[in-house]
Parts: structure tokens; sequence; C-alpha cells
């Protein structure tokens, strides 16, 4: 990745005049922004300088703050314009040598929140990919969010359906604003597949062996593993640098490598591989492959409640788009969701590898490739007129030219490796499943056991776990599904689960 490069006479520009000071800004965002561009960085510092006492609790820029604030005077608040060896002007009637004013020994007290009141306007255009099997409520808390001042441009996917919030599928673009509730609850859930040069016909003749195997390698819901407490990813200096994260290191470190519930699974299955995947030297052909689904577990769960409400108390929005407030990123409680954010994704990502290890492990093999992707996350992003927006995919799969995703059908339904067309219409965006057709209570109250059974069967799937509410026929047709984004994503691989773990 390249090293962001910031240079003095950038730092000077935008008003660190200071060498002590501009060292330590220097020193802040190389180790703590490496990720962000030249000019974000410069936007930070910049909104930094102008407003220090919003981010002097901050944990990476606070005390760079604190420097500051220490350089204003205490009559009106301006910086000093000169290095490290200059005076400050004095004001008219100061005698050399005596305080213009009693040092108080601490920065101005900061100004309390306020409570910004944003009203609605029109509905923006929209893309819709397959309206006609989208639900009312979708659409409508689409809609919703597309009236949004902070928002502008969006899509739908065609697996969309009522949420809470932004609705699932839904995919929108804010300005250096980031909607908690437009991430979703399950931060970072994610999908990972490995492949593996085994013979197919394992999954039948070897059938037990497999299902043992899945068995005790996973884990769902309440069930955790004993003893696996540690992983680099609960080391990360943000668990100990976002307080409201810090107080949910035990929670992450008792679910690591576990799945959730509801549509969370881990399958075996065989992929057929029609075109050649040469990113990962993957040529045409059968492979047996490890499917699984899952996210952050509760602490993503729990990250997206505080944060939402935060953003509910600084955000005023009317009746019906309360849970769509925002978080500006140049404020402390942007900054923080952002970094929780993105630690979620990566505790995710390290729950996925886990549980494929383990599974490698028990089969003595080595995959011979892994292709993996999130939904429910924000990207920073450039669209195609220049402009820099955060694009927040809830349940949405990113679909930018030439990327590999992953998109599942039900527990007795295929799904598809793809690759991105890069979109502008759906904002390099593409479904990220089947998408249900009724709610979980609806699915329970209309099939039986025995239809479920008898689907399973005629389709070779063995069930572990799971239940009516996840039966294939509460979910839309994933070759429909397909169908509607073909201008989105082109088919590669298509995968068959066999045998499917959920909670």
């Amino acid at each position: 990745m390249k090293k962001l490069n910031l240079r003095g006479k950038d730092l000077q520009r935008i008003g660190f005049h200071d060498d002590r000071a501009a060292s330590l800004a220097k020193q802040v965002m190389q180790r703590h922004y490496k990720k962000y561009s030249k000019q974000q960085a410069l936007e930070i510092l910049e909104e930094l300088i102008e407003n220090p006492e919003r981010y002097k609790k901050h944990p990476h820029l606070g005390k760079l703050a604190g420097m500051m604030m220490d350089q204003q005077t205490p009559a009106s608040g301006t910086r000093k314009q000169s290095g490290r060896t200059a005076r400050k002007k004095a004001p008219a009637g100061h005698r050399p040598g005596v305080s213009a004013s009693p040092p108080t020994g601490r920065p101005p007290t900061p100004q309390a929140h306020i409570k910004t009141k944003s009203s609605l306007g029109p509905v923006k255009p929209y893309r819709v990919y397959g309206g006609q099997y989208i639900e009312k409520g979708a659409l409508e808390q689409m809609e919703t969010a597309m009236r949004l001042p902070v928002v502008i441009r969006g899509a739908l996917m065609p697996d969309a359906h009522q949420g809470y919030g932004l609705p699932i599928g839904g995919v929108v673009a804010t300005r250096n604003v980031v909607l908690p509730y437009g991430v979703g609850m399950d931060i970072g859930c994610r999908m990972c597949m490995s492949l593996y040069e085994l013979d197919v016909d394992q999954l039948n003749s070897g059938k037990e062996r497999m299902k043992k195997l899945l068995e005790e390698n996973t884990r769902f819901g309440k069930a955790e593993y004993s003893g696996r407490k540690e992983h680099p990813v609960l080391e990360r200096p943000e668990m100990d640098e976002v307080g409201f994260l810090k107080q949910l290191k035990q929670k992450a470190a008792d679910q690591l490598g576990t799945s959730g519930q509801g549509n969370h699974f881990v399958d075996l299955g065989i992929l057929e591989v029609q075109y050649d995947l040469p990113e990962h030297k993957v040529a045409p052909g059968t492979y047996m492959a490890v499917l699984s689904h899952s996210g952050s577990r509760g602490t993503g769960a729990e990250i997206a409640r505080h944060y939402t409400h935060v953003a509910m108390d600084r955000c005023a929005l009317p009746k019906g788009a309360r849970s769509l407030a925002w978080l500006d990123l140049s404020s402390q409680e942007g900054m923080e969701y952002w970094m929780a954010m993105n630690w979620a994704g990566d505790y995710s990502a390290a729950n996925h590898h886990l549980i494929h290890e383990g599974i490698a492990r028990a089969l003595g093999l080595q995959p011979v490739a892994r292709i993996e992707n999130h939904h429910n996350f924000a990207w920073r992003e450039t669209l195609p007129t220049g402009e820099e927006a955060i694009v927040h995919r809830k349940g949405a799969t990113p679909a930018h030219q030439g990327i590999l995703g992953i998109i599942p059908g039900s527990m007795a339904s295929a799904a598809f490796i793809v690759r991105g067309k890069g979109s502008e219409e759906s904002l390099n965006s593409a479904a990220h499943g089947a998408g249900r057709l009724m709610s979980r209570s609806q699915a329970k109250k209309q099939f039986k056991v025995k239809e479920l059974e008898d689907l399973l069967q005629s389709r070779g799937v063995t069930l572990i776990g799971g239940g009516l509410d996840e039966s294939p026929q509460a979910y839309k047709d994933i070759n429909e599904v397909m169908r509607l984004q073909q201008d989105i994503v082109e088919p590669l691989a298509v995968f068959k689960p066999k045998i499917v773990r959920m909670a």
C-alpha cells in the first residue's frame, strides 16, 4: 500500500507553523490514517486546527488538539503565526513579562453538543433493480433515505426487503457523514469461500465423516469455544483507544471464531468454476468448497446500537427517519464509529478465517484459493463525478470493475462467484443474496417440517440445525435475482450446497 506522504510545506500551508506540532501531526496521520489519501488527511488536520476543542478527547488526535489549543492566545483564540522561536505580538498596553490575563492551566471549556435539526427534502432519483419483486415497505424506506440532505446518490438492489433504517439491499452515498443504520447491525457481515482440489464424491460416500467434521469445527448462536480467547484482532490499538470498544473486548473474545443465528451458515458443497479466476490461479473445473456467511456477532450489534443512539442525540430528524441519523466524520463520535466499524469488519474476517482454518486442519488439506467479501459496511470512495463520498452498502455486495464477490441463495439453492462490471448506476454494488419473500414469523406459519425435509432430499442437501424460518420457499428465486443484475455482475462459478450447518 502506498505510504501517506505529508510534507512540511503541506502542513505549513494549512496552518501548522510550529515545528513540534507539525512533526506530531505527521506522525499521527502516518500511523493512524495511512489508508487515507493526502487530501483526506489534510482535510482532517484543517478541521482540527479550526476546532481543536472538538478533538481534545480523541484517541489519536487528542494530544495534537491540546497542543493547538495551547498555542492560542487567551484573549482572542488566534493561533501563533511563527515557528518555535517566535514571540506573540503583545496586545496594546501590555507590559513585557506580565500576562495579559491570568493563566488557567487548562484548555478552554468545550461547547456542549448541540442537537442539529434537519428536515427532509424531495426524493432524489435513484436506480431500482427488480422493483416488481420488492415490497412496498422497502421502497418507502429507500425513498426516505433519498430525502436526507446528506445523501447524494443511491440504488436499491434486486434482493431488497424491509429492514430498520435503510432497507436491506439499500446503497447510499453521503458527503463526509456515516449513517450507523445505513451500515446495519451486523457490521462487516461477510462471505468467505475456500476451494479444495478434493474428490467431491466424498460429500456422498463420506457424508457422515463430513457432517461430523462440520459440527466439530463450527459454533453458532450462543455456543462458544472454550479456550479460544486470543487473536491479533483483539490486541489492536482501537480496543484500548475507543472507550466504547474497550468494554466489548470480553464479548468479542468469547465469540471469536463463531457464527451468528438467522441466515448465517457454513456449507460444504460442489463448486463448478466456468471461467478462469487468474487472481487466484484457479482454472475451470469442479472443486469441493467451504462457504460461510456471518459477521461481527454481538460486538458489531452493540457498536451499531450505541452509535445510532449517539447519532440520534446529535441529529434531530422527523418521525420515520430518525433511525437514519448520521455522524459527521470530522467529529469525535464520527471518527470513533469509523474506527469501530473498520475494526468490526476485521473481527468478522477473523471469525471466518478461524472457521476455515479449523476445517482445513480437519481435512488435512490446504485450500487452493480463498475468496471473500464484506457487505453491511461503508467505504470511502470516489464517485464518477470525481466527488469523494461515503458509500454505504447495507446488504449489498461491492461490484467494482473486475473485483470478485460471492452472492449466495438459500440452504437449497445455488450461490455464485461473480465479477463486478463497475456499474455507475448501481454505485458499484450488487445483491448480497436472494432476499427474503416473507418474514420469519410468516415462514414458520406457512411451511411445514415435512415440506422442508422433502425439498432438501430432492436437492440432495443434508441440513444440520436450521429451521422453517430459513426455508428456501421464504426466499426469492436466486436465478431471477441474478438475471435482474446481469448489467452489474458476471457469474463465473456456481456453488451447490450439500451439507449445510446453521444455528
